[in-house]
């Protein structure tokens, strides 16, 4: 069975690639004229077009470093669970044991991130954009504090 990150994966990668390839028509069609909408002359254009900011702006450098020290807090933190004896329940605990491959898993999903609100950035969906790394943050954070409250598994000794 799929874990959660590589169905996400899976679901990310179709997208991207189905929008690619179903946006290309044929070279000989022509493409079909709309008709023109013409603002009104009074109204200033500046005020009508979504405000306009670069990708790697200040706001967007603090949500990307709030996202990279999420996930660094998320590996620490399931570190520190697998060494007290519990379980990893998002991936396998053979990935967590392995810390380069967590650590580079942990670094692709910051990297993913990034990539998503670059995407929604292109499209002009700033928002989104922004709420992106704000989630991101949110719930690498919230999982990384739920990983130190956990009980310490104590292992059943028999006499």
């Amino acid at each position: 069975m799929l874990n959660f990150r590589t169905t996400l994966l899976i679901a990310l990668v179709t997208g991207m690639t189905a929008s690619t390839t179903w946006a290309q028509a044929p070279a000989t069609e022509a493409p079909t004229s709309s008709p023109a909408i013409v603002p009104p002359a009074d109204k200033n254009q500046a005020e009508e077009r979504p405000q306009q900011h670069r990708f790697w702006d200040k706001e967007n450098d603090w949500l990307f470093a709030g996202v990279g020290a999420a996930r660094t807090f998320d590996y620490f933190s399931t570190l520190n669970m697998r060494r007290r004896g519990d379980q990893e329940i998002l991936v396998t605990n053979d990935l967590v044991d392995n810390h380069a491959a967590f650590a580079v898993v942990e670094g692709a999903g910051t990297g993913v991130s990034i990539g998503v609100s670059y995407l929604f950035h292109r499209y002009g969906h700033h928002k989104l954009e922004r709420w992106t790394s704000i989630v991101h943050f949110g719930l690498a954070t919230s999982g990384a504090v739920r990983n130190y409250c956990l009980k310490t598994a104590h292992p059943k000794t028999t006499p």
